[in-house]
Parts: structure tokens; C-alpha cells; sequence
């Protein structure tokens, strides 16, 4: 009978000292309360607490990523849109993690749709599509600066997809194909009229030397008989008579 109590008495110490002892890993740190009060984070590694006065919650200090579901809203210019995005942020104290906020996840979660959709309904669509950057930064800003007194560190914010109507997406092509069109008109004006100062720098020169306009019409009669054509109807620019003309004028004089 004696052994058959001591025995139970050596295992009832050791399951007494084996929940006395703790352990965590070197990204985790236990919060222990003692009789209801926060005695404080302990760890990494292996420590000791009182067995049925004490009580451990872990918190895992790694880097925590979650989607944002979808959120509909409308933007400040009455365009409806869904927004999804993705968050990441980490534990920086255990312990107003475990005390000030019942489920630091689901609460950052919350905090971060309802962000979201704020931010959504204060820009207008152009901003969203074009200043995406900005736009996370300032959702980490606002979500950081929120959950700051949880012992929360938002390190990061990304929007992913943004989705608009049909009818709104038609008519965002249309505008961009216009866009295409109209500087497309503006670089071939663009090049015409530089096109139009070159040959009226050409015209100046050519106007002022006869020999080379001759040179062009030259090079250019070599230039079209390389093509193998049969026939070539050329204008006969009346450079090449004037120093025939001339010299005909001159013999003229001189019988005269």
C-alpha cells in the first residue's frame, strides 16, 4: 500500500514538473500570467513556471501575411471597384498583443478591409490605376499608426487587383486608343514640319549654288535608272540651258 502511494506520489511530481517547464523557440515568446496578473514574455529557450498559479500564452514574433478579401467601393469620381490586397506585418510586443487586443489577427484584418475601403472612396479611379505605390504606402501608414497600440509593426502593403465594370473598362480602351491616336498625329506633324525646315534649309542652299542642284539631279537620274525602269518622266530644270543660253548670247554680241 505504501509503495502503491509513493509511487503515485512520484508521478503526480513528475507531471507537476513537467508542466512546470516551458519551452519556445527561438521566433516565439510566452506571456505567462500568474493568478490573472502579467508577469511578463519570457524566452526563447527553456524556463520554468508555478504549476496551476501560472499560465503561458505563446506568440508567434514571425512576419504574418494575409489576404484582404475583395472590397467593394466606390471611388470619389462614383466609379464602382473591387480591391483585394495583402498585408504583412509582425508581433513587436507580446504582451499588448495578448492584453490590449482579444485576436491581433482578425483585428488587423478587419482594420485593414475597413482602410481599404476608406482610402478607395477618397481617390478617384485614375489615382488608384496609376499611383498604386502611393496608395500602399499610405495604407501601411494608416494601418501601422492603428495598430501600433496592439504592439502590432505593419511592414508592408500591397494592392493586387483592381477590378472595374465592363462597361468602364470599354470605355478606358477607347480613351487609350484615342490617346495612341492623337500623339501618333502629333510625332508625324512633329516630323513634317522639322522635314519642311531641312528642305527649305536645302532649297537656301541649292539656291544659292546652280552646280549643286545639278549634282542632286544627277545623283538622282542614277538613283531612278537603278531601278530598272523603261521609262522616266524627269522635269529638266532650266539650270542646265542658262550656261548654254548664255554662251549663245555671247557669240550673238559678238558678230553683232
Amino acid at each position: 500500500m505504501l509503495l502503491e502511494v509513493a509511487v503515485l506520489i512520484i508521478f503526480l511530481l513528475i507531471i507537476i514538473l513537467a508542466s512546470a517547464i516551458k519551452i519556445v523557440r527561438e521566433y516565439e515568446r510566452g506571456v505567462v500570467f500568474r493568478l490573472g496578473r502579467l508577469v511578463g514574455a519570457k524566452g526563447p529557450g527553456l524556463f520554468l513556471i508555478i504549476p496551476l498559479f501560472d499560465k503561458m500564452v505563446k506568440v508567434d514574433l514571425r512576419e504574418h501575411v494575409f489576404d484582404v478579401p475583395a472590397q467593394e467601393a466606390i471611388t470619389a469620381d462614383n466609379v464602382p471597384v473591387r480591391v483585394n490586397a495583402v498585408v504583412y506585418f509582425r508581433v513587436m510586443n507580446p504582451e499588448d498583443a495578448v492584453v490590449r487586443i482579444q485576436n491581433y489577427m482578425m483585428a488587423t484584418s478587419q482594420m485593414a478591409q475597413t482602410t481599404l475601403r476608406s482610402i478607395i472612396g477618397q481617390i478617384e479611379l485614375d489615382e488608384l490605376l496609376k499611383e498604386r505605390e502611393k496608395i500602399n504606402q499610405r495604407l501601411q501608414s494608416i494601418l501601422d499608426e492603428a495598430t501600433d497600440a496592439w504592439g502590432i509593426k505593419v511592414t508592408a502593403v500591397e494592392t493586387k487587383d483592381v477590378e472595374i465594370p465592363e462597361g468602364m473598362q470599354r470605355a478606358m480602351a477607347r480613351a487609350a486608343e484615342a490617346e495612341r491616336e492623337r500623339r501618333s498625329r502629333i510625332i508625324i506633324a512633329e516630323g513634317e514640319f522639322q522635314a519642311s525646315k531641312k528642305l527649305a534649309e536645302a532649297a537656301e542652299v541649292i539656291s544659292k549654288n546652280p552646280a549643286a542642284l545639278q549634282l542632286r539631279t544627277l545623283q538622282t537620274l542614277s538613283e531612278v535608272s537603278a531601278e530598272g525602269t523603261t521609262k522616266i518622266f524627269f522635269p529638266f530644270p532650266l539650270e542646265f540651258i542658262k550656261p548654254f543660253m548664255k554662251s549663245i548670247e555671247e557669240k550673238e554680241k559678238t558678230k553683232d
